[in-house]
């Protein structure tokens, strides 16, 4: 049975997720170095890496990058946009990466955690990016914050983009937040093409455990690029940032 995130990251992706902006990724990181702390020429892991936006802004800001995803789609996206090749890109599983580790940093970002039904196979992924870091390493985890996010939850949306009619459902259920996304052609009354997608929530205290559990220290939680400080129920986003531990 294929699973949701072996279908949903293709063409039709880049079209539902267009609006995402290249300035967004590069303030961002501007954030994430401050709080990893990183050294110049640092080696950093993107794990999940998209169509590569933010693994290009750390190449740009003077780093050594390796950019990690399942799609073939989105790492061609990023190779295309790469016309220096300063990045390594690498088609993997996020729970069983071809690489020997060593990196300074590791960063997961947008929500590019929680894929999986099983909190094992959460923990086999918090595991991977505890052996990719070398002993003192630090990480980030970008991840939705549960409280905000069933407050804010939109059911249903829609609109056009390049002659297509995006229409969007979202629901909460069994401990999943979760979208359904159907695409039309806006001149055609051919049926859908419907893509899942599905991420398990998360509290603060329950991905602190997993942390703990894979061999990870937590050290800040922020409640976005311009938020210091994490608050439960109005933070938008809840962004780990830690270390592993020195051997």
């Amino acid at each position: 049975m294929t699973e949701w995130y072996e279908k949903s990251f293709g063409e039709d992706y880049l079209l539902v997720y267009k609006h995402r902006d290249v300035q967004g990724a590069y303030e961002e990181v501007h954030k994430m170095i401050n709080w990893l702390k990183l050294e110049p020429k640092a080696r950093v892991l993107d794990l999940c890496c998209g169509m590569g936006r933010h693994s290009l802004a750390l190449a740009d800001a003077g780093f050594r990058v390796t950019g990690i995803d399942l799609s073939d789609v989105l790492l061609h996206e990023a190779r295309q946009m790469d016309t220096e090749d300063r990045v390594e890109w690498v088609h993997a599983d996020m729970r069983d990466l071809p690489l020997k580790g060593g990196f300074d940093a590791v960063v997961n970002l947008f929500t590019s955690f929680g894929y999986f039904r099983e909190d094992g196979e959460q923990l086999k992924v918090l595991r991977v990016i505890r052996h990719m870091l070398k002993p003192g390493g630090s990480y980030i985890i970008d991840f939705m914050n549960t409280a905000y996010v069933t407050r804010h939850l939109v059911p249903h949306s829609k609109r056009d983009a390049e002659g297509q009619h995006i229409e969007e459902f979202r629901k909460i259920e069994n401990g999943f937040v979760q979208k359904e996304i159907h695409i039309t052609d806006a001149d055609s009354s051919d049926k859908p093409r419907i893509y899942q997608e599905r991420v398990k929530l998360y509290t603060r205290e329950q991905l602190s455990d997993l942390l703990q559990e894979a061999g990870l220290v937590v050290d800040q939680v922020h409640g976005g690029y311009d938020e210091e400080k994490y608050d439960e129920q109005d933070s938008p986003r809840m962004i780990f940032v830690g270390h592993r531990p020195a051997e």
